[in-house]
């Protein structure tokens, strides 16, 4: 704790100080609460995207023994040309919005291609696009969760440090500056006894 001055201008320094924190505080607890909300919400999305891509890999398995043919379903046959994302703003946190994702399929003869293949493309494009937007929102959750520690260590500061030392502060001067009119006071006493029996 830093020495202060036990001046009347302290006090109003530190009166000021104590407004100021005790206005702030409760912006910064809203905006925590504000925090946590959005994280729980950005779970429950990325859990809703586990279970839809779970849901797909169990139709996938009665299919994996038709993927599996050589030569078929190859690699570069599917690739991710463009990623679209924007950015958002939650509570004052920029963060990384998925809008969608362009694929590039390589050309193959209609003709001589299994009649599932189609079908895999797609179930492959659903995959990576679920694939894609929980990556996003794990940047988003790994945004927040900063932003989180940030606000709630400033909320800790307000509440637990910088409020109550400037109320104690406050206090001192109070009891000084009391004592020293007090003391004002008293002196004036005697000097005036010493005048009137001189």
């Amino acid at each position: 704790m830093a020495k202060i001055k036990l001046t009347k201008n302290e006090l109003k320094k530190q009166k000021d100080s104590l407004k100021m924190f005790q206005r702030y505080l409760p912006t910064l607890m809203l905006k925590k609460q504000q925090l946590q909300a959005e994280i729980r919400l950005t779970e429950l999305r990325i859990k809703e995207l586990e279970d839809e891509k779970n849901r797909i890999d169990e139709t996938f398995k009665s299919w994996i023994a038709v993927y599996g043919e050589k030569g078929i379903f190859t690699a570069d046959i599917l690739s991710i040309e463009n990623i679209r994302t924007d950015r958002g703003n939650i509570a004052g946190v920029a963060i990384p919005l998925f809008k969608g994702a362009d694929f590039r399929t390589a050309p193959y003869d209609l003709y001589s291609s299994p009649l599932w293949l189609d079908s895999a493309v797609e179930r492959m494009k659903q995959v990576l696009l679920l694939d894609l937007e929980a990556q996003t929102l794990e940047e988003q959750r790994s945004r927040l969760d900063h932003e989180l520690r940030v606000t709630t260590q400033r909320v800790n500061l307000f509440e637990k440090i910088k409020i109550p030392e400037t109320r104690e502060n406050i206090k001192k001067i109070q009891v000084y500056l009391g004592d020293q009119q007090t003391a004002a006071v008293v002196r004036g006493k005697i000097a005036k006894r010493g005048m009137e029996s001189a």
